[in-house]
């Protein structure tokens, strides 16, 4: 008989971040050793100061308050309720709690053992960089109490360029460090650490170079136990060897490195190799003392969000958000990793509100299972902006008699998600790519015929629709539909090579964006003249290429363009560079296009290149020519001559 708690625990986590990026089989294993907890009003979990319980713990139901105890005062630094995960304090580092957890209402809380836990993290990379983005996530804004829970104060802060993006900002490292040599006694070392009032010593050779870091936690676990002496040299149990950074680290790349390598010291080095002078340590502790709000919080708003007009506030949040990023140059990756979560989650609670909402209108739940796709730049996770519409949705076959009601449901379920995501500010599709179109919400059945059609029979639609549709990922509901869906393809692929051959004369309709003399190409006629079309003439062949690379090496589930271009780097070392210059010249012009629209206002596709500086012009030029190369190869690789 199956466990019903654990489906219970189960069909609750897998709605809520990190639980939600495991895969199936792997949150199953989790749920099964769930501790659920009743706990009562005032209820302490844990207090500021103990030792970590090997738990971490998510809100099943209730609120749970996280307190800083100072002298005899609480002070209120963050609420959990439905969904939030607290207490990660023991995936990060083996010390006390720094705040203290208590029960404000009667509350269920799922308990995780970290022991258990451990071995997701490190086979789960997605988890462990949810982690590190939200960080101490939640305390609170400093300046007014009405902005709880805000990421940002008020609009002209927001463009005010003094404001510096927590997560972004660099650490400060003024600090001397403390060092000593690596003969050192431990208690010449410990009265050193105590005068300076630091919880670290950094032991360094001759020329001040890092060999390894002695901390409060390795004097616990060496000393006090008895382990060694005092007079024990502090080689004997350094830390080593020492994690170094360089100087000026963002906030983002420390909390990174910290979980990945389960530390809670970082030495900075003039160059950040450990054979240069110290200059300074980081310290999980400056974290606690500097982080202020994330993208954690927005994601925590939008859950919350009942209206089409409270998602739009905050997706015009996250737009500040990525403002901020772009300006400070924080990598392309991370950003859109970021605003990929953020639309997500925005879609994801249009979908649930649409369901509750047909459920109301009488029409009832889901009459079967189905997942909601996302196609084009949300479906290669690259949607930046708030670009249109382009989505899809696929469900489960049912009985031929229950066919036409089951289609019914869903293609007003889909009417109304669409609806409300372009209430939200993501325009309806010019071209009717949306799963309101009933040619896009199909069975799974339906969906295979349609992509064998396009496979088997090349032509021009086809080819475009592929384009469009090979790149869709699965963004709320069954996971397993949309992986069978892209084994299909792979699957069809192999038995008709002549595809890919089509499919690559196409990539090479848009050839690179230069003139016999070096100028822009740009648009001719029409709304856009004289304007310079960075979607279609440099993008596209990218994106173009880097599909049909994947397809051709039978790589499924990555369909960002620039970590496409960086597996096909693993695949063919021999082109490696090709690819890799085309990966970095795709994640510049994805800035440069996010920049153009959030400086007009609009998607960010065109603007007139003599509105750039001279060097803006020219590192665009520069990423034209990895296009040059990467058509190139697809010209000899799939023979287009011939086919031309």
């Amino acid at each position: 008989m199956a466990n019903t708690i654990s489906q219970r625990v189960y069909d609750f986590l897998k709605d809520f971040p990190p639980f939600s990026l495991l895969e199936k089989e792997v949150l199953e294993r989790v749920s099964e050793r769930v501790i659920v907890r009743y706990v009562q009003p005032k209820e302490i979990i844990f207090r500021q100061g103990e030792s970590p319980k090997p738990f971490i713990y998510i809100v099943r139901e209730g609120a749970v308050h996280l307190l800083r105890t100072e002298e005899e005062d609480r002070i209120l630094m963050d609420e959990c309720d439905e969904g939030d995960v607290f207490g990660i304090r023991p995936l990060i580092a083996q010390q006390p709690y720094s705040l203290t957890a208590m029960a404000v209402e009667e509350t269920l809380i799922y308990a995780i053992g970290i022991e258990g836990f451990e071995k997701v993290l490190n086979e789960n990379p997605k988890v462990s960089f949810y982690l590190a983005t939200n960080f101490a996530a939640g305390v609170r804004n400093r300046f007014s109490s009405e902005n709880k829970g805000r990421i940002f104060l008020d609009r002209d802060m927001l463009i005010d360029s003094n404001f510096r993006l927590v997560e972004v900002q660099s650490m400060e490292t003024s600090r001397t460090p403390v060092t000593c040599s690596p003969g050192t006694r431990v208690r010449s070392a410990a009265l050193t650490m105590t005068d300076n009032e630091v919880g670290s010593i950094v032991v360094v050779n001759d020329a001040g170079h890092p060999l390894g870091i002695l901390t409060d936690r390795d004097l616990r676990k060496n000393i006090a136990t008895g382990i060694h002496g005092l007079d024990t040299a502090v080689s004997t149990f350094m830390s080593k060897p020492v994690i170094c950074v360089p100087p000026n680290i963002t906030m983002a790349d420390v909390q990174i490195i910290m979980v990945k390598h389960r530390i809670h010291h970082l030495c900075v080095t003039e160059t950040g190799r450990p054979d240069s002078p110290v200059r300074g340590v980081i310290s999980e502790h400056d974290l606690l003392v500097i982080q202020g709000n994330n993208p954690a919080i927005l994601l925590k708003e939008i859950r919350k969000g009942k209206q089409p007009a409270e998602l739009k506030q905050i997706r015009e949040k996250a737009e500040t958000l990525l403002r901020k990023y772009l300006h400070q140059e924080v990598s392309i990756s991370f950003i859109s990793t970021i605003m990929s979560e953020i639309n997500d989650a925005i879609i994801c609670q249009a979908i649930k509100l649409s369901e509750i909402a047909l459920v109301a209108e009488g029409m009832g739940p889901a009459p079967t299972a189905y997942s909601w796709l996302g196609l084009g730049s949300e479906g290669r996770e690259e949607q930046l902006l708030r670009t249109d519409q382009d989505n899809a949705l696929v469900f489960a076959d049912v009985p031929k008699s229950k066919e036409e009601a089951t289609r019914s449901w869903f293609l007003q379920f889909a009417q109304s998600v669409t609806r409300m995501l372009n209430q939200v500010g993501f325009d309806f599709c010019p071209g009717d790519m949306m799963a309101s179109n009933p040619s896009w919400c199909l069975s799974e059945s339906e969906w295979k015929e349609q992509f064998s059609r396009w496979i088997l029979n090349p032509n021009q639609n086809s080819i475009l629709y592929s384009t469009i549709f090979f790149d869709f990922r699965c963004i709320f509901g069954d996971e397993n539909m949309p992986k069978a869906l892209s084994q299909h393809i792979l699957d069809m692929v192999k038995k008709q090579t002549i595809f890919l051959n089509f499919l690559a004369k196409h990539a090479l309709d848009n050839p690179p964006p230069l003139s016999f003399f070096r100028n822009f190409v740009v648009e001719r006629s029409g709304e856009h003249k004289d304007e310079f079309d960075i979607k279609k003439r440099a993008m596209m062949p990218l994106t173009d290429a880097a599909r049909i690379l994947v397809l051709e090496a039978g790589v499924s589930g990555i369909n960002n363009t620039f970590r496409r271009f960086e597996k096909m780097a693993e695949l063919e070392p021999q082109n490696a560079d090709i690819y890799i210059s085309a990966a970095n010249a795709y994640e510049i012009l994805m800035r440069y296009r996010a920049l153009q629209g959030l400086q007009n206002r609009n998607s960010g596709r065109y603007f007139k290149p003599d509105e750039l500086n001279k060097m803006q012009r020219l590192q665009l030029r520069n990423c034209f020519y990895p296009i040059s190369e990467i058509q190139s190869l697809l010209n000899l690789r799939f023979q287009l001559s011939v086919l031309r």
